[in-house]
C-alpha cells in the first residue's frame, strides 16, 4: 500500500521523504558513487586518448582536468540553486522557476531519458563482470559467459531488479550499501595507480610506458573541434553523477546547504581520483594503437581489463589482482546502477507532486518513505531499454556514453543558465553573489553549449562511430551518437506536447509558478500570509523593492528562499511583466 499523505514536512518539503536521513559525509559518498570512477574510466579512458578526427594521446589528463571546470562550475549553481529551493526535482524545479514550465519539463526530461540510457551501459558491465569475477575463482566456464550476449543480458537484468529493490527499501539502506561498494572500489583504483607507477618510475614497466609529465595536463595545444569537444563529451561523462547528492536534497539534514556542499566536494574528490589514475595508465600503457596501448581500438571498451594481465603478470598474486581489478568495476557499475535510480526516481516524484506528468508517480511508500510508482517505473524503463538496445544490436551500447555527453551539457548547460536568470535581480548585491551566482553558472553553461553543438556535428557523422569490424554504426545513415542523444531529447518534446494536452494545469503556471530571489521583511514583523516554495513557506507575501525604497524604517529585509539576511540595497532592475510576483501567486 502505499500513500501520497507528507511525512515531516517541516524537514522534507511536502513530498512525504524522510527528511534527515542523511548527512555529509552520506552524500558524499551517494554523490561520488554515482559517478562510478572505476567503471567509467575503464569504458570512456581509451576514447578520450583516441579524441576526436584527432587524438589527444598523452595530453588525456588535461583533457580530464579541463572537463572538470565546467562540473565544478555547474556544482556552484546547483549549490547556490538548492539554497534557494532545497527540492528533489533540481534542474527540473530550478529551470521552471526561472524560465517557465516548457524549459523546466525538458530540463526534468534530461535527466530521466540521460539515467535510463546509462542503465543499459552500466546493466552491461555489471553483468559482464558478474561471470568474469566469479569465473576468477577457477571457473573458466562461467567465465566465458561474460561473452554470451544472453547471459550478460540476464545478469544485468538482475542487477537492475536487485538495485531498484534496495532503492525501494529506503535511503538509508541505499546509502549503507554504498559505502561499502565505493570504499571497495577506490582503494583498488589507488592500488591499481601507485602499483602502475611504481613501475614505471623504478624502470619495471613495458618498453612503449612513459614517464608522466606536467605538460599532459594542458590540453590547449589541441584543435577544439577535432580534438577537444569531442574528447571532453566522453570525459564529461566520468564526473557525470555528482548531482545525485543534490537530487536527495529533501532527505538531507540541513537540506539548503548540505548537498550543495556536497557536490562541490564530490566532484574535487573525483577530480583528484581522476588525474591520479590517468596519468598512471597513460604512463604505464601509453597511447599507441597495438598492444595494450590506449589508442588500440580493441580496448576502448575496457582498458582496464586490458592493462590489468601486462601489469600485474600471470602468477598467482597477479590473478588475484587482476580479479580484484575486475570486482571493483562490478561494484562500480552495479553502485552506479543504484545511484543512477535514486536521482531519477525523485525528479518524477517532484514532477508528479507538481503535475508535470501523472500523479501516481508522486506516490510515497507508507514505510520506507520512499518513492514507490517512481523507483519501480525507473526500474522497468531502464530494463525495457536495456532489452530494446540489445535486441537490435549490442554495438549500440557503445553508442551511449557519447549521446549521454550531449543529455549530460544539455540539462547541467541549463542548469548553469538557470542560476543566473533566477538570481539576476540581485547579483550584484555582493562581489560574492556576482561570482558564485553570475560568472561561474554562466561560464559553465556556455562552455557546455559549445561542447554540445561541436559534439552533435562530430557525432553525426557516418563514420564517427565504428564496429570492432569497421563497420560504420549508424541509425538511419546519420551517426548512431547524435541520433540517440538528440532522438531522446525530442522524445520528450513529444511527450510534453502530449501531456500539456491532457493536463494543462502545469503548463499554466498554476502548479509552478516562475519566481525569482524576492526580498521580504523578515518573518517576526508581518502578517499571516504566505507565498508559495519550500522555505519560502513559511514566509509572509511582503515583498521589499532591491532598491529598499519601500522598506519600513527599522526593519530586517531578508531573501525570500534563503532567509539570509539582505544587506545592502541593489539598483531597482526593470520590471518583468511575465514573472508572478510574490502576493500575486
Amino acid at each position: 500500500m502505499t500513500s501520497t499523505r507528507p511525512t515531516a514536512p517541516d524537514e522534507a518539503g511536502n513530498k512525504g521523504l524522510k527528511g534527515g536521513a542523511l548527512g555529509l559525509v552520506s552524500s558524499v559518498v551517494v554523490g561520488v558513487a554515482s559517478t562510478a570512477p572505476a567503471y567509467s574510466l575503464a569504458a570512456s579512458l581509451g576514447f578520450i586518448v583516441v579524441g576526436g578526427t584527432l587524438a589527444a594521446g598523452v595530453k588525456a589528463p588535461g583533457i580530464v582536468l579541463l572537463a572538470f571546470i565546467p562540473m565544478y562550475l555547474i556544482a556552484v549553481a546547483y549549490q547556490e540553486l538548492n539554497k534557494a529551493e532545497p527540492d528533489c526535482g533540481t534542474t527540473f524545479t530550478w529551470a521552471a522557476r526561472a524560465f517557465g514550465p516548457i524549459t523546466g519539463w525538458m530540463g526534468g526530461w534530461g535527466i530521466v531519458i540521460a539515467d535510463i540510457i546509462v542503465m543499459s551501459n552500466l546493466a552491461q558491465i555489471a553483468g559482464s563482470y558478474s561471470f568474469t569475477f566469479i569465473g576468477g575463482f577457477g571457473l573458466p566456464g562461467v567465465a566465458a559467459l561474460a561473452n554470451n550476449a544472453v547471459a550478460v543480458t540476464i545478469a544485468g537484468l538482475i542487477w537492475i531488479a536487485l538495485m531498484t529493490w534496495i532503492c525501494y527499501r529506503g535511503i538509508e539502506v541505499s546509502a549503507r550499501v554504498q559505502y561499502v561498494l565505493l570504499g571497495f572500489e577506490i582503494v583498488i583504483l589507488i592500488f591499481f595507480a601507485a602499483f602502475a607507477l611504481a613501475k614505471v618510475y623504478t624502470g619495471n614497466a613495458e618498453p612503449y610506458s612513459l614517464i608522466p609529465q606536467w605538460s599532459w595536463f594542458n590540453p590547449f595545444t589541441l584543435d577544439f573541434g577535432k580534438t577537444i569537444a569531442p574528447a571532453l563529451l566522453t570525459a564529461i561523462f566520468i564526473y557525470w553523477g555528482w548531482d545525485t547528492a543534490v537530487s536527495i536534497n529533501e532527505e538531507t539534514k540541513n537540506p539548503e546547504k548540505t548537498p550543495g556542499r556536497a557536490a562541490v566536494i564530490s566532484t574535487l574528490l573525483l577530480l583528484a581520483t581522476y588525474a591520479i589514475v590517468t596519468v598512471a595508465t597513460v604512463a604505464f600503457a601509453g597511447v599507441g594503437d597495438k598492444g595494450i596501448g590506449l589508442a588500440n581500438p580493441a580496448n576502448s571498451a575496457d582498458v582496464f581489463s586490458a592493462i590489468g594481465p601486462t601489469l600485474f603478470g600471470s602468477g598467482p598474486l597477479g590473478s588475484i589482482l587482476l580479479t580484484l581489478l575486475g570486482f571493483s568495476i562490478l561494484t562500480s557499475a552495479s553502485a552506479s546502477t543504484q545511484t543512477t535510480i535514486l536521482p531519477t526516481a525523485r525528479t518524477t516524484l517532484s514532477m508528479a507532486v507538481y503535475k508535470a506528468i501523472p500523479e501516481k508517480f508522486a506516490k510515497i511508500h507508507p514505510k520506507f518513505l520512499t518513492p514507490t510508482w517512481s523507483t519501480v517505473g525507473m526500474g522497468i524503463a531502464s530494463a525495457a531499454f536495456y532489452l530494446l538496445f540489445t535486441f537490435i544490436s549490442v554495438t549500440l551500447l557503445t553508442a551511449l556514453i557519447g549521446s549521454l555527453g550531449l543529455m549530460i551539457a544539455f540539462y547541467y548547460g541549463l542548469t548553469g543558465f538557470a542560476c543566473v536568470w533566477y538570481y539576476r535581480r540581485t547579483l550584484f548585491s555582493s562581489f560574492r553573489h556576482a561570482i558564485m551566482r553570475g560568472l561561474f553558472p554562466l561560464l559553465g553553461g556556455v562552455m557546455l553549449v559549445a561542447v554540445f553543438i561541436y559534439g552533435v556535428i562530430q557525432f553525426a557523422a557516418p563514420d564517427w562511430l565504428q564496429d570492432a569490424n569497421g563497420k560504420n554504426v549508424t541509425i538511419f545513415g546519420i551517426g548512431a551518437e547524435a541520433v540517440v542523444g538528440i532522438g531522446g531529447i525530442l522524445i520528450g518534446v513529444v511527450l510534453m506536447i502530449v501531456w500539456r494536452i491532457i493536463r494543462p494545469d502545469y503548463f499554466k503556471g498554476l502548479t509552478l509558478p516562475r519566481k525569482s530571489d524576492d526580498i521580504v521583511l523578515a518573518p517576526e514583523v508581518v502578517g499571516a500570509d504566505s507565498v508559495f516554495g519550500s522555505v519560502a513557506a513559511r514566509l509572509p507575501a511582503t515583498v521589499i523593492a532591491p532598491d529598499f525604497s519601500n522598506l519600513p524604517e527599522g526593519q530586517t529585509p531578508v531573501n525570500a528562499d534563503t532567509l539570509e539576511e539582505v544587506d545592502e540595497p541593489a539598483d531597482l532592475p526593470p520590471a518583468d511583466p511575465d514573472l508572478p510576483r510574490k502576493g500575486s501567486e
